[in-house]
This record gives C-alpha cells, structure tokens and sequence, in this order.
C-alpha cells in the first residue's frame, strides 16, 4: 500500500517531542458487519484476552497456548469463561 495515509512520520528523537500518527484511512477498514471477516476461534481469542485484561490479569506470553487451546471450544464455552472471568475477577491484592 503506498497511499500517503499509510505512511508513518518519521520520529525526530533529538527534538524529545511527541508525534501524531496519520488518520486511519476508511477504505482500509474492516467490515464488521461481513460474516466471514473472524472466524469464531479468532473472535473467541480476542474475547479472552479482553476479558482477561479486563479483570486485571494480562495474558503472559506464555498463555497463547492456553488461550489458543480455549479459542477452540463452541461458543456457549466461550462465553461461559468470559462470563466466569468476568464476574468474579478480583484485583489482586498485594502480600503484606
């Protein structure tokens, strides 16, 4: 793609000064509305690891396998986790 859209600045390091990142161009977007766009493993994927950041627990990168064997379950499951890790998620607390 070589629309000007998709083209980064390029960062000044010396200037210690914050850069915008362009618009997002609306012909690259997704249609969300299309059936076919995620597959119901990959929707579950991004559920969980929503939910688990939701609930204050960052998937570690060492949990893809975990969270990959779960994507692969029906969606009442899915959900059910979700659910699960939703409700009844507590901060952790600290030891003292």
């Amino acid at each position: 793609m070589t629309s000007p859209a998709t083209i980064l600045p390029t960062v000044n390091w010396d200037a210690e000064a914050d850069f915008l990142l362009p618009p997002p161009d609306p012909t690259q977007r997704l249609d969300m509305a299309a059936p076919t766009v995620l597959t119901p493993r990959d929707r579950h994927r991004l559920s969980l690891h929503a939910t688990l950041t939701t609930a204050g627990i960052p998937p570690h990168p060492d949990d893809t396998k975990a969270i990959d064997a779960l994507s692969t379950l029906d969606d009442t499951v899915a959900l059910a986790i979700c659910r699960w890790l939703s409700t009844h998620a507590h901060p952790a607390t600290p030891l003292t």
